[in-house]
């Protein structure tokens, strides 16, 4: 019976192995026979890599091939992290740094503490929130919250965004996207990205504090890595950023890091003299881009840089599949056509084992390199921009006289020399086409030292002087296609052209009095202003010719001040507006770089504007404001900030005002400086008034246009009428030169009721270089040219580099005990943990000793801004080819950027080619004799 037990038992555990072992067969007949071509392939990828080798960018040349952007062979040291992290990496780290730096090469500084001349430790990270703020004009003290929402309230102030109060956050950030603006904030957590960025990096060391100071943070990194105590912390942090350099591969220990880029050969014969001593630095040949010509053509060219940004790691990384150390495109044509320009990568075919280590190379594909652009613009006529436009603000700032074949002129008046015009632009559009001839910017910068990348010692001299000023000369701005100012008379063009296209004849004669009285507001024409002049009788041609204001106030409401009566024609402010939006003053231009289009002012949103504008400043700005309330107290505080909000109409007194602040429990030290902002800044400006058609009609006021926008308006009103959108790139060609993509050229009739009415006011601008206000810069040229000049008012006093000392040396003006007032804001600073600057504890105090001071009297000896200087041009007269604009901040006169256009024509019509300054001279005589 135990026998019979035990043999069914053995039977069941046969017939259970056969079962196991059949599975097991079958398994590996599916792996083998049917999937192993799969397997295999996957066990392949696992032991074989691809290390990618750079691709040589693609050349940028202009219009007939001569280059602008290249590459040249260079040498880089590479670090393998899998062979230098089986020996020290410490002393390798610390041994190849003093490579380089005895050899005086830059090498890649990534590591994100940075340690000051004086001691002080801090996080890169925070110094990109600062200069981000700096350069867009935003409060240091605004967290990622208001500094988005000031933005916000910019664009709605400009009449380019139009929401409301509860506009979702997300859907706002979307609509500044959609209008170029990209501020680097995530909504979601109301934060920078860059303190996104820290967070993510200090976690790599499992550093979780939030507020951890950068030097506390730079101790805990350097005991994670083990350096010896006897380096200080300035010698430690070279070993740390190599260490920290390696640790930014992750598990592509294969792939090699660019540690230094363009090194010098002794530098490579000293690292692959010491190779014993230095395993895991290799050297390697790449191509580097390089910029033959300088600082020629920077803001169109571009620069390129390291991947760093959150938005170029989203976009090129992890949907395009970037190298973290690739170089890309970060401004202009480099930026814009990165994808053509990048090329492709070839690669070497490694063998790794399971921890990614190489064990030896196996393949290797050749790169391809990227595509060709040609651009629009001649290197000839490029170079004569740039000089002209540098040599006349160097002539501006002493005063002196510009010297010129075509005739001398002298860039100052008897009243004073204008040495704040330290930079400007210039545009040269084909009118018929749209294609940028030239387009320069002063101060420029040298892509060349970005091609490697840039120390922080080399960008301090791209960075403004006074960093507190909006119009301090920024170098790596580009002026021409991104900075909107009012246009001056140059916007005259507009108004004459909207009041003949609406029936008044052009030689229809105002009676210009000099100034025209609205109540107790004088608006004078230049002439009555400068010396109590007139124009008198004034047609629409005099007007252009001698930029008589008083004309063009009247044209512009439909009433002949100078004779007490209706124009024949009805007119008015949306009359004028409408014309500049047919000419593309509200617009992109279509140019492939970066643009930031001024906008034509919107006169029916005015209040509106202003009043949600107010809203939304006020609800960010009042948050703890009140004595017994605070946001959190919603329905309570949103009646209050409304009931601010509706007193924009009536715009009381800022006594009543203060009065009214004091009964919504507006906190004693807050309420000037709440009266201040509501009363000046938004109630004052709210309601449309004549006197704001008057000034826009001179194109002062809210206009704001880019020196590219003025050349694209002025090309339609010479060329027949045509909006053209403007293209610098001419063609695309591939590298093989078996593919060429031709860029299309794009027009569209302005609807015009009569497109002879152009032709008057080209009569009108010719007047303007034969007698009017050009003639002493145009009077001997001998080609007929068509101009206007311009002289935009900027209000506002110029903040100082340093606001503390500034408070401090004026203190005995401001009505305070200068010893009380200092020591009140040290305990205003001691209980504010957000860390303001110092400068606005002083106002703080300033304010709370002194409650009759107001912002202005504070600035009161601060300098005034200076005019800026617009000249608008077309040549030839007959038959217009080409349109030139040049701007420059705080020039003066409109005519003293004259020049610049004569410069330019000069060279576009040949008349400098081949000759010399006598011949030139000869040729003038000739053309006076013709004359005669």
């Amino acid at each position: 019976m135990k026998n019979k037990k035990f043999e069914d038992r053995f039977d069941v555990l046969k017939f259970a192995f056969i079962i196991v072992f059949s599975i097991i067969v079958l398994k590996v007949s599916y792996m083998t026979v049917i999937k192993g071509e799969d397997y295999y392939e996957q066990a392949q990828n696992k032991v074989y890599k691809k290390i990618p080798i750079e691709a040589p960018r693609g050349e940028i040349r202009d219009r007939y091939g001569r280059l602008l952007a290249g590459n040249r062979p260079s040498f880089t040291v590479q670090l393998s992290k899998d062979e230098i992290e089986k020996a020290d990496p410490n002393e390798i780290a610390d041994k190849v740094i003093k490579i380089l730096e005895q050899n005086g090469e830059k090498y890649i500084d990534e590591f994100p503490i940075i340690i000051a001349e004086n001691g002080d430790y801090y996080y890169t990270y925070d110094k990109s929130i600062y200069e981000w703020k700096q350069k867009n004009n935003i409060p240091l003290i605004y967290s990622a919250e208001e500094s988005f929402y000031e933005i916000v309230d910019r664009l709605i102030n400009e009449g380019i965004l139009n929401v409301d109060k509860d506009t979702d956050k997300f859907e706002l950030q979307k609509l500044l996207n959609e209008h170029g603006y990209y501020p680097p904030i995530y909504v979601s957590k109301w934060k920078f990205a860059e303190e996104v960025k820290k967070e993510q990096w200090l976690y790599r060391y499992k550093i979780k504090e939030e507020n951890i100071s950068a030097k506390d943070a730079f101790q805990r990194i350097r005991e994670y890595y083990e350096i010896p105590d006897e380096l200080i912390d300035y010698e430690a942090r070279k070993i740390l950023l190599v260490r920290d350099l390696l640790k930014s591969q992750g598990y592509l220990q294969y792939q090699p890091i660019k540690l230094a880029l363009d090194v010098s050969k002794e530098t490579v014969s000293k690292i692959e003299e010491l190779a014993m001593e230095l395993p895991g630095v290799s050297i390697e040949t790449e191509p580097i881009r390089y910029y033959p010509n300088g600082n020629f053509a920077s803001h169109i060219l571009g620069q390129i840089g390291k991947i760093s940004q959150q938005n170029e790691i989203d976009t090129y990384i992890k949907e395009k599949g970037y190298s973290i150390s690739d170089m890309i495109g970060k401004t202009g044509i480099e930026k814009k056509y990165e994808e053509k320009l990048h090329g492709e990568k070839g690669y070497k075919k490694v063998e790794v084992d399971a921890y990614g280590r190489l064990i030896r190379k196996i393949d290797m594909k050749a790169p391809t390199s990227g595509d060709t652009i040609y651009l629009t613009i001649d290197k000839d006529l490029q170079e004569v921009a740039e000089n002209s436009l540098k040599n006349v603000l160097k002539t501006i700032q002493v005063g002196g006289v510009y010297e010129s074949p075509w005739g001398n002129y002298k860039l100052r008046d008897s009243k004073k020399i204008y040495n704040k015009a330290t930079s400007g632009a210039v545009v040269a559009l084909h009118v018929k086409t749209g294609e940028v001839l030239a387009m320069a910017t002063y101060p420029d910068y040298d892509p060349n030292d970005f091609s490697t990348g840039i120390t922080s010692q080399e960008m301090g001299k791209y960075l403004p002087k006074n960093k507190n000023d909006p119009l301090a000369a920024k170098p790596l701005y580009n002026i021409a296609t991104m900075t909107s100012v009012q246009p001056g008379s140059t916007f005259k063009m507009i108004t004459g052209l909207a009041a003949i296209e609406n029936g008044l004849n052009p030689n229809y004669k105002i009676n210009a009095k000099g100034r025209i009285m609205l109540g107790n507001k004088s608006f004078g024409c230049w002439i009555w202003n400068d010396h109590r002049g007139s124009h008198g009788p004034t047609d629409l041609y005099r007007a252009l010719e001698q930029s008589c204001n008083y004309y063009f106030y009247s044209v512009s409401v439909g009433y002949d001040y100078g004779s007490n009566k209706p124009l024949p024609v009805r007119m008015s402010v949306e009359e004028v507006l409408k014309y500049a939006r047919l000419f593309g003053l509200d617009e992109r231009t279509g140019i492939e770089i970066e643009e930031i289009p001024g906008r034509v002012p919107n006169p029916e949103a005015k209040l509106k504007n202003t009043k949600r504008s107010l809203e939304y400043a006020l609800n960010r700005k009042l948050k703890n404001y009140f004595e017994d309330i605070t946001n959190k107290d919603k329905e309570e505080y949103e009646k209050r900030i409304k009931e601010i909000v509706n007193w924009t109409e009536e715009n009381p007194s800022r006594g009543t005002i203060l009065k009214r602040l004091k009964q919504l429990k507006i906190k004693e030290d807050k309420i000037g400086e709440v009266a201040d902002l509501v009363k000046y800044s938004y109630f004052n400006q709210a309601k449309w008034k004549t006197g704001d058609t008057f000034n826009l009609s001179i194109g002062q006021g809210a206009h704001a246009y880019t020196p590219l926008q003025m050349a694209n308006y002025i090309s339609g009103l010479v060329n027949g009428g045509y909006k053209n959108k403007v293209t610098i790139v001419d063609k695309i060609e591939s590298y093989d030169k078996m593919k060429v993509e031709k860029t299309k050229r794009e027009r569209e009739r302005i609807p015009l009721k009569k497109y002879d009415n152009l032709e008057e006011i080209k009569k009108g601008m010719l007047r303007v270089t034969q007698q009017g206000t050009a003639k002493r810069v145009f009077g001997n040229f001998p080609i007929k040219v068509g101009a206007k000049t311009g002289t935009a008012q900027k209000s506002g006093r110029i903040p100082t580099d340093n606001e503390e000392e500034y408070l401090i040396t004026h203190m005995a003006s401001f009505g305070v005990n200068s010893n009380e007032a200092l020591a009140l804001a040290d305990k205003y600073e001691k209980e504010d943990k957000s860390k303001k600057s110092r400068d606005y504890y002083i106002r703080k105090a300033l304010f709370e000793l002194n409650p009759r001071l107001t912002y202005d009297q504070i600035n009161r000896f601060k300098d005034t801004y200076d005019n800026f200087a617009w000249f608008v041009s077309f040549a030839p007269y007959e038959d217009p080819e080409i349109a030139v604009v040049s701007l420059i901040f705080q020039g003066g006169h409109g005519g003293y950027a004259a020049p610049i256009a004569r410069d330019i024509m000069a060279e576009y019509f040949g008349l400098t080619k081949d000759k010399n300054e006598e011949d030139i001279k000869e040729e003038l005589k000739l053309v006076e004799e013709l004359k005669r």
